[in-house]
């Protein structure tokens, strides 16, 4: 503010300045309605009434703005009209409706309203910078703004708490539903699918499958004319603002796209806390490290099954250019890699007679790197992966039959799991460095070792068998999954099944079996199909099954 020193005047032109923020609610509503808007009004304009030498100039109105800083426009206004000598008296109802940061308010009642011989008048805390003596200018007035801004670091405190609360026992707590829910209207802390925006979600998952780039996807959508996220909020009568102007009809955009496809929220879960202020004083907020999120899972109907999830997390993560002619990536784009660097296969096209041959090199081969070519034709790739396929779904099938064979046999998870072979393998192998590590008490008394290396041994078993011990469980519960036939089991089952008539290899019946393709040099390829886990114990519990059967039959015999 540039100083204007001004003259004494027998009659003050006023400025009534008067503040509500959502800060100022209390549980039963009581202080919202004394600090309202027509309360300090009334209460400010009886106060003039009351004072001979001082009549209103204008009255100033920052509804719905924190008390935390000074960046409000109609306190601007009210400057800048002190600036221009038309106003040389401000008059609030208390202390807190002029400003709760301490050093800030203390600044400008004490140094540059005196400057500009501008009067400061708070009617509740019956503060008058015309009458007040010493001790209250310098005393009582930096005590209650210090106690203001307490009061509003203290209230920030709370709510961060309340919505930390909110935020673990997975309540939604946002202004608005992300698209493809909205708030459920009996609980606006629950999300309820919104079936138009929905379906539009499942088609963004399933072209990305097919290998549309994230920018292809967006442009179909723009080309059918379905509404953005921001478009549809406003169609809906929701008064949104993302804090980033476009253009006056939001469009989709390759962004958006991808802010959809990594989205946790449309397996059903639910993760909040990414950002936080920087300060109860600032409005600007900074992102939190991925580990401070907080994740609920399983709080509301998912949109996407947790399967196609994870595979588009692949696919984005692998995915190589889209064509540009199509915007789709090549058929084994994120799947296919050289076998001995482990860097993904690019394509490349040779015109020979008029005829184009595709085939897959080595990246970095290509690049001039430290590898060779591992040169595959991609027709010729095809039918090894297509055969591949094929014999693989056929254990799927096998799995409904089994499982019959199981209650007919009335045989029990237990017996299953003592005749896992993997399982008893790895427990043998636990056992061994459980051993390992028990006689190294012994090796320590007998002098064998000495205490350092009892430590570094004890140390490297330690951690042996804790692994082994983590994957006997996972073992054993992939088991019990597909003995009680989980939910889970029985989606990837579904799943498999509609692909067992395909006789053409495309990129959905890619993504939905394959993990990753490996080629090596001597022309020898390697897949690691999804599930194999489980596919692995699917066999056992078929063999197991079969067994049982001969077994009963030598003894009918």
């Amino acid at each position: 503010m540039k100083q204007k020193i001004k003259k004494s005047f027998d009659i003050y032109d006023a400025g009534l300045y008067l503040r509500l923020s959502r800060d100022d609610a209390d549980e039963d509503g009581t202080k919202t309605e004394s600090n309202s808007i027509a309360n300090q009004r009334e209460l400010l304009r009886n106060f003039v009434k009351s004072q001979p030498d001082i009549q209103i100039f204008d009255i100033y109105v920052d509804d719905g703005y924190s008390g935390t800083n000074f960046d409000r426009p109609e306190f601007k206004r009210m400057t800048a009209d002190i600036e221009s000598g038309k106003v040389n008296c401000v008059i609030v109802k208390d202390l807190s409706r002029f400003g709760r940061e301490y050093i800030e308010a203390g600044r400008w009642i004490e140094k540059i309203y005196p400057a500009f011989n501008v009067r400061f008048i708070s009617v509740t805390d019956m503060f008058d910078s015309k009458t007040a003596d010493f001790s209250e200018k310098s005393f009582i007035l930096p005590i209650k703004n210090f106690v203001n801004e307490s009061y509003c670091r203290d209230i920030s405190s709370k709510v961060r708490s309340h919505q930390r609360i909110k935020r673990e026992k997975g309540e939604f707590i946002g202004a608005y539903a992300p698209y493809g829910y909205c708030k459920d209207p009996e609980n606006k802390n629950c999300l309820v699918i919104d079936e138009y925006a929905a379906d539009i979600v499942k088609e963004i998952f399933a072209w990305k499958i097919e290998g549309f780039s994230l920018n292809a996807v967006a442009k179909k959508l723009n080309r059918r004319h379905e509404q953005s996220p921001k478009e549809y909020k406003l169609s809906n009568g929701i008064n949104f603002n993302s804090g980033f102007q476009g253009s006056s009809t939001p469009k989709w955009s390759s962004v958006q796209i991808k802010r959809i496809l990594t989205n946790e929220v449309y397996i059903g879960n639910m993760v909040q806390g990414k950002q936080e202020r920087i300060s109860y004083k600032l409005k600007a907020r900074q992102n939190k490290p991925e580990e401070e999120w907080i994740k609920v899972t399983d709080t509301h109907p998912a949109i996407i099954n947790q399967n196609e999830f994870e595979l588009v997390q692949r696919l984005l993560k692998y995915d190589g250019r889209a064509l540009q002619n199509t915007g789709v990536s090549n058929l084994f784009s994120g799947f296919l890699f050289c076998g001995d660097c482990k860097t993904p296969m690019i394509r490349k096209v040779n015109k020979y007679k008029g005829k184009k041959k595709a085939f897959y090199i080595c990246q970095t081969k290509n690049k001039g790197g430290a590898c060779t070519r591992h040169s595959i034709q991609e027709d010729v790739l095809k039918q090894i992966v297509l055969k591949e396929i094929s014999s693989y779904m056929l254990l799927f099938i096998d799995y409904e039959m089994s499982m019959e064979k199981l209650q007919e046999l009335e045989i029990n998870y237990d017996q299953v799991i003592s005749h896992d072979f993997q399982i008893s393998r790895l427990q043998e192998e636990y056992n061994k460095y459980y051993g390992l590590k028990m006689s190294l008490y012994d090796d320590l008394k007998t002098g064998l070792i000495d205490k350092t290396e009892f430590n570094e041994f004890r140390e490297i078993y330690d951690a042996k068998c804790e692994e082994l011990d983590q994957t006997i469980k996972y073992q054993k519960q992939l088991i019990r999954e597909i003995f009680d036939g989980s939910v889970a089991i029985k989606v990837q089952i579904e799943d498999w099944k509609k692909a067992i008539d395909i006789k053409e290899l495309d990129r959905s019946l890619l993504a939905l079996t394959v993990d990753a393709i490996y080629v090596f040099e001597d022309k020898k390829i390697e897949i690691h199909f999804r599930y194999q886990d489980m596919v692995e114990k699917m066999k056992i519990i078929r063999d197991f099954c079969l067994n049982q059967v001969t077994d009963n039959m030598k003894e009918v015999v």
